[in-house]
């Protein structure tokens, strides 16, 4: 027990004084141990780089080798790469003895010699440099960094002057040219890769593969995966939360997860990488129209020839396109205490118009008072205001009063609900909907009506020149016009006199009886009367009475005929 003890002391003592002795004995310049990581040729090397780290990789070409060729392909982020020769004086020496263990490239550090720069670059684009061997060149060495955050990239070593066949060939013009633009749709053409018009046939290796977005162009491949992973992440996180977490549910997925892993661990396919991508087209033509888009949106397309049998693709330049926006109908701007009378030229199902109004004072408040006059029909009314539904409701036959309150405009939308049978109205109106907008209306909430619409008359009352009428009023002084007319034979005639849109303003005065004031605060006892005198004995009349206010459209209740005595 006391031996174990003292190993663990001494251990512990030589772990915490082990850095300085070694920084003692070690020579100047020493260079740390670090692993040495080759670059194959002839094969794709995948590989992380961390943030403000520099990763190395070495490679040497055979002897007489004419050229060669370093393609860098960044994934999401831009890097930075440099390729160097380094060419040694002399050999090292075998018999140097070295205080830590050291690898090839490191004993090449070591030694005397000099680097020579060939190439760097900056970005986050696929970048191929070509170039000539160097003869006396000992090591070659790739270094490449990422300043920003964590990423990968893709390193592919080519010796010979020729295509490495590793990728896809792009046309001397590699641009995405915008042949037309619509509302919900975008047509696009490129110049074919030489890849995919030297296949046969029964070649399917080679394919175009088009991406549309609105936020970004993708550089590669690679970019758009991360993109969508990353979209798709957020979307599973925001169910995570809204999910209730409790023990047997986590468990139930972690099982899960791990049963999907196990069964999905067999190696896919090259066809399986590219499955999460979303190609709005896809296939060996150069022309594409994507459709389904959002109207007056800004959308980013990029094409990319895609080689599913060595897993690599090719950008081509991508371009963007603003669609065209919906047409928007003509608004109608509506005064104020204007009675507007709204016909629907086209009779169709989806006949619309829209008006806006704007009330006036520092309330923001208004009365919308709105009336079908087709017979059996129904107009659906939509009130918004800065693209929020504040009202929506049909509107018959009836009078229907909406209040407007807290926006400084309203949008109003009219819209047919089916089709008419007749296109006639009744009594020959052209309008198929009344409606008013008012700002004198202040009281919050919509106007008090009458109890019933129906007019009554006595019997007993009735004279040979003159009838007795009562109709129900309201709490509200309020003015109330009587019309009358003498009843003809025409069926024609009696139809219009109880169309429910004729109003004050489609009869004459000639036809005007009286007009009186009546207020009653007691809703029960709201009731009034007018006597009728100048009549013809033994003639039929129908009587009409108006609401009239000075805000919504006149009230007009149901029609009454009444004959006077032919005999007193």
């Amino acid at each position: 027990m006391a031996l174990t003890a003292l190993s663990w002391c001494l251990g512990a003592a030589l772990v915490m004084f082990w850095p300085q002795m070694h920084s003692a004995l070690a020579p100047e310049n020493e260079v740390p141990l670090r692993p040495t990581t080759w670059l194959p040729e002839g094969k794709i090397t995948a590989m992380t780089l961390p943030k403000g780290r520099t990763r190395r990789l070495y490679f040497t070409l055979r002897k007489k080798a004419p050229g060669m060729s370093v393609t860098v392909s960044p994934c999401d982020l831009p890097i930075e790469w440099s390729l160097a020769a380094r060419t040694l004086k002399d050999k090292p020496l075998k018999s140097l003895q070295w205080s830590t263990k050291k690898s090839v490239p490191e004993v090449w550090w070591r030694g005397p010699g000099t680097e020579e720069k060939i190439h760097s670059f900056t970005g986050n684009t696929v970048d191929t440099y070509k170039g000539p061997s160097y003869p006396h060149t000992s090591v070659y060495i790739l270094r490449l960094r990422s300043k920003q955050k964590n990423t990968r990239a893709t390193v592919f070593l080519h010796e010979g002057q020729g295509p490495s066949g590793a990728f896809p060939l792009l046309p001397a013009d590699p641009r995405v040219h915008t042949l037309g633009v619509g509302m919900t749709s975008v047509t696009l053409s490129w110049a074919p890769s030489a890849s995919i018009t030297s296949l046969t046939p029964t070649q399917k290796s080679y394919e175009y593969c088009v991406l549309a977005n609105s936020q970004q162009s993708y550089p590669s491949v690679c970019a758009a995966q991360q993109s969508m992973r990353k979209e798709k992440d957020q979307k599973q996180e925001k169910k995570e939360r809204k999910r209730r977490v409790t023990a047997w549910p986590i468990l139930k997925e972690w099982w899960w997860q791990q049963w999907d892993s196990e069964s999905q661990s067999a190696p896919s396919s090259l066809t399986d990488e590219y499955a999460d991508l979303q190609c709005v087209c896809q296939g060996t033509e150069s022309v594409c129209t994507v459709s389904e888009l959002l109207p007056e949106t800004q959308y980013y397309f990029d094409v990319f020839v895609m080689d599913r049998l060595n897993g690599t693709s090719a950008a081509y330049k991508g371009t963007f396109a603003r669609t065209h926006e919906e047409a928007r109908p003509a608004i109608t701007t509506l005064r104020e205490g204007e009675l507007r009378w709204v016909t629907f030229q086209d009779r169709g199902l989806h006949s619309e118009q829209f008006f806006s109004f704007r009330p006036r004072g520092w309330q923001q408040s208004g009365l919308l008072t709105l009336q079908s006059c087709g017979k059996g029909e129904k107009v659906k009314v939509t009130v918004s205001s800065k693209g929020q539904v504040l009202s929506a409701k049909a509107v018959g036959g009836d009078l229907e009063h909406i209040w407007l309150q807290g926006s400084p405009s309203y949008l109003i939308h009219l819209e047919r609900e089916g089709t008419t049978t007749d296109p006639a109205l009744p009594g020959g109106l052209t309008a198929s909907v009344k409606l008013q907008t008012s700002s004198s209306y202040h009281r919050k909430g919509v106007p008090s009506l009458p109890s019933t619409l129906q007019i009554k008359s006595f019997n007993r009352l009735r004279g040979c020149n003159s009838v007795t009428l009562a109709w129900m009023g309201t709490e509200e002084r309020s003015l109330y016009c009587v019309y009358r007319r003498k009843l003809g034979n025409s069926e024609a005639e009696t139809v219009a006199l109880t169309a429910p849109c004729l109003g004050p303003e489609s009869r004459s005065d000639t036809e005007r009886v009286l007009c009186k004031y009546f207020q009653e605060l007691n809703p029960r006892r709201a009731v009034t009367t007018a006597v009728i005198g100048g009549l013809e004995p033994g003639m039929a009349y129908v009587f009409d009475v108006y609401l009239m206010r000075r805000w919504g459209i006149p009230i007009k209740y149901a029609s009454k005929m009444v004959k006077t005595r032919k005999e007193c």
